[in-house]
Parts: C-alpha cells; sequence; structure tokens
C-alpha cells in the first residue's frame, strides 16, 4: 500500500461534510468531526503568497488554521513552521494484506450497522462524540459497527469502511476496565473477516505515532507501517 493510497483510503472511509478548492488548496469542511475531516491539503502546485488563501477560506468554517503534510509535502511543511505553525499530532498508517484471517472467538465480537446505543456509549466514553458519528454516516460505500464483548459484557468497539479494496477501521476504543484482556485483538480479527467478506483485498488504518501500546498491537497483528502525516496549526 502506497502513502497515496493510503490517503485516498483515508478520504473516502472518514470524509469531511464538505470540500471546496481554493486556489491550489483542498479544504475541507469537517463540522466538528475531528482534524482528519477538516485540515487543508495540497491539490495543486503552490506557492508561499497562497497560505493566506488557505486561511481565510477555513475562517468561515469555524475551523482554525490546520493543514496535513503528507508525503511529498516538506517544502509547505518548512514554509509554515517559518510562519509559526507547530507541529500536532504525528500519525502513521498502517496495512496488511488481507489472507487467512483467524477468527475470533465466538460472541467476543460482532458487525452490525447502524450502531447500537452501547457501541455509541462507548465511543463517547472515548471522546468519539455526536461529529464523528455523523462521519461515519457520510460514508458512501461498505460499512459496519464492531462491538466487542468480554466478560459478558460491551467491551469496545470500532467502525470499518471499504474504499476500492482496502478496508479502513477507524475509532476504535476499548472501556478503561476491559482493557489488556484480549478484547482489541477480537475486535480486529473481526473487523478484518468482516472486510474479507466484503471483498477487500487489504486492511488498514492510523494511530498516533506516540501510542505505543496500539502500535505495538498492530505490528503484533502483522500490519507494517505504510505512511505517515502529521498536522500543523497556528
Amino acid at each position: 500500500m502506497t502513502p497515496a493510497e493510503l490517503y485516498a483510503t483515508l478520504d473516502a472511509t472518514w470524509p469531511a461534510a464538505t470540500t471546496h478548492r481554493a486556489g491550489p488548496w483542498l479544504v475541507r469542511n469537517g463540522q466538528g468531526g475531528g482534524k482528519r475531516v477538516s485540515a487543508v491539503t495540497v491539490a495543486a502546485p503552490w506557492a508561499a503568497d497562497d497560505i493566506p488563501l488557505a486561511e481565510s477560506a477555513q475562517a468561515p468554517l469555524g475551523q482554525p488554521a490546520l493543514f496535513m503534510l503528507r508525503d511529498g509535502d516538506a517544502a509547505l511543511d518548512a514554509e509554515l513552521e517559518r510562519r509559526g505553525y507547530a507541529v500536532v499530532d504525528p500519525v502513521t498508517g498502517y496495512a496488511m494484506d488481507l489472507g487467512a484471517v483467524e477468527p475470533a472467538p465466538p460472541m467476543s465480537a460482532f458487525a452490525h450497522w447502524p450502531p447500537l446505543g452501547i457501541a455509541e456509549d462507548l465511543w463517547a466514553e472515548g471522546g468519539i462524540g455526536p461529529a464523528r458519528l455523523a462521519v461515519m454516516h457520510r460514508v458512501a460505500g461498505p460499512k459496519t459497527a464492531i462491538l466487542g464483548r468480554q466478560n459478558d459484557r460491551a467491551s469496545g468497539v470500532a467502525f470499518i469502511a471499504i474504499h476500492g479494496e482496502t478496508a479502513m477501521l477507524h475509532g476504535l476504543e476499548v472501556t478503561p476496565s476491559q482493557r489488556r484482556q484480549g478484547s482489541a485483538n477480537n475486535i480486529l480479527r473481526c473487523a478484518a473477516a468482516w472486510a474479507q467478506d466484503q471483498g477487500a483485498k487489504r486492511f488498514s488504518l492510523v494511530v498516533t505515532t506516540g501510542n505505543d501500546p496500539a502500535r505495538r498491537l498492530y505490528a503484533s497483528f502483522g500490519m507494517r507501517s505504510v505512511g505517515e502525516y502529521h498536522y500543523r496549526m497556528k
């Protein structure tokens, strides 16, 4: 999976409410759904004098001046740093080919859509509220929620959607009292099996680079790093 494929899958499986062009920039209207759906990215060759255009395009949306810096954006990264933009949330993308997926134990996780109330409650517990749920509902392709169960109670939740032949997992949350007991791994297994049943060939996700426990989990699941990005905010 190339970085470009990672970014395209991210845009399709976690979409902004609207997008529009402002000169060389692609401007996203996230409607409160987080940085992924609210950041400006490069859409055409740019010059330093174009940066105020991106800033002014975000202000009417009630969004801060926020850029996503991806593979090939080193010159923009340096220019934004010169202008006082700080690095925020470096992110690493992971992916794996879907081969023989080891199934999750019976009753440990199941796919369903639309999300059950308990799934929404678990997301809310992790800081994923109505604006991010709206992002999930905007996805046009195949999608589902995964609800994990551990110790006879709901233990975790995730969202997964498919773009082309690639599935991407978002919003994995495990309730604190049920962590380090295998629930996250079971949710990953269930999500990968669902994706394969839908015809996906690859399984992917993105994670904050500083989240070492999550990165160890994804590496143990057989996933490898396939790309990076970060944000700069003024």
